[in-house]
């Protein structure tokens, strides 16, 4: 069935092609070891990096291709059609939080050394914002970072961290001036190997599990004053800026997997057999289906549009906040609704279906989780 989204290219369905590929000859074949390893090759970033993955809206200065915004959509949407939701986490962060703010707030300096090095896949990056002491309360973070001589110490921890474990830099939400609320909060790079720099666990997980996830600690951590991201103050705006394409990102992320869900129990349907007729000639299993492929469509189309106005350059912060909630809210649903089909094949581990209902249910709590998204509407609604 046709999206109707015209926006999208010859040009951008080369690219997706070229995606797919990389998926199937790269991704698939090793998703039940890496899942089992909760990780995946390092040398996969490289592999990535080859096919121009991590610079599609980066100067080419840096390393990119300036293609824009739609090639990542392309490429975040057929990464989630893998069925890992940790191997498009993991490659996704790199894509997204991970060069992002760098790119947007980064000095010339900052990008040639780390942003050069992620787009090549030769660096992997995190973005540590959530503390074990809470959620989405980013104004309440207690990670502190002070002045000490020409540098800064950084006392703290972070949790829940997208490759985290094997993160070359991390970007560090700190209060810089404990006095002034969200207007004390800066962004600070810190490399791996620096003092005080701990990785204190990797985190088990009931879906991502192919994604390392870490939980981080920062004992007088000294970095010095030019690892400073943007202005200090600043930190608050460039964390919710990073959160519009997270969250646009991670309601892409949904269609596509989403779609890949549909595909697969279509299949499944046909070829399953119950008495003495394929399951999907059933008029229950029709209709259900319908209703599956009417509900991913409208999620895909309040995604796009959300997607369109954010190539535009608009803020968009209530039709992002609805997209993300629609279409993560969709996936949960569409992965349930198929591991029922599935029956009792649905919980083997073979079938990707199992993978697929894990993994869905960190899309309304990652990024924002639904409830957040409910109170931005509201905002803007004047509400």
């Amino acid at each position: 069935m046709s999206s109707g989204f015209q926006t999208y290219s010859e040009e951008h369905e080369a690219f997706r092609a070229t995606v797919r590929q990389f998926v199937q000859r790269e991704i698939k074949p090793h998703i039940q070891k890496w899942e089992a390893a909760e990780e995946f090759p390092r040398e996969l970033y490289g592999k990535a990096a080859e096919i121009g993955l991590f610079g599609l809206k980066y100067e080419e200065k840096y390393g990119g291709s300036d293609a824009g915004f739609f090639f990542e959509a392309v490429a975040t949407e057929e990464l989630s059609k893998s069925s890992s939701g940790g191997v498009a986490a993991g490659l996704g962060a790199q894509m997204t939080i991970a060069t992002g703010p760098i790119h947007l707030f980064g000095t010339d300096a900052q990008k040639q050394r780390y942003l050069t090095r992620a787009i090549k896949g030769e660096w992997i990056g995190a973005f540590a914002v959530t503390e074990p002491s809470g959620g989405s309360d980013v104004a309440g973070l207690k990670t502190t970072a002070r002045r000490e001589g020409e540098g800064w110490v950084l006392n703290g921890a972070k949790t829940y961290i997208t490759s985290g474990v094997r993160a070359d830099y991390v970007i560090v939400a700190a209060k810089t001036d404990v006095t002034k609320g969200h207007k004390g909060l800066s962004m600070l790079i810190v490399e791996k190997g620096t003092p005080g720099f701990i990785v204190s666990k990797k985190l088990q997980k009931l879906g991502w599990r192919a994604s390392d996830t870490a939980e981080l600690h920062f004992e007088d951590c000294r970095i010095p004053g030019e690892a400073l991201l943007g202005t200090e103050g600043g930190g608050f705006s460039q964390i919710m800026g990073n959160f519009q394409w997270e969250r646009l990102s991670l309601a892409l992320g949904a269609v596509g997997a989403a779609d890949d869900i549909l595909q697969t129990v279509i299949e499944f349907t046909k070829n399953r057999e119950a008495f003495g007729q394929a399951v999907a000639k059933f008029q229950v299993t029709k209709h259900k289906l319908a209703e599956m492929a009417t509900d991913l469509e409208a999620a895909r189309q309040l995604t796009y549009h959300a997607l369109r106005l954010h190539a535009a350059g608009e803020w968009a912060l209530g039709q992002t906040a609805m997209a993300k909630k629609v279409a993560t809210e969709m996936c949960c649903r569409l992965a349930d609704q198929s591991l029922q089909l599935h029956g009792g094949a649905g919980y083997m581990m073979e079938f990707d279906i199992q993978r697929h209902w894990r993994d869905a249910r960190l899309g309304p709590i990652g990024g924002g989780t639904s409830e957040i998204m409910n109170e931005i509407i509201a905002k803007q609604l004047g509400l």
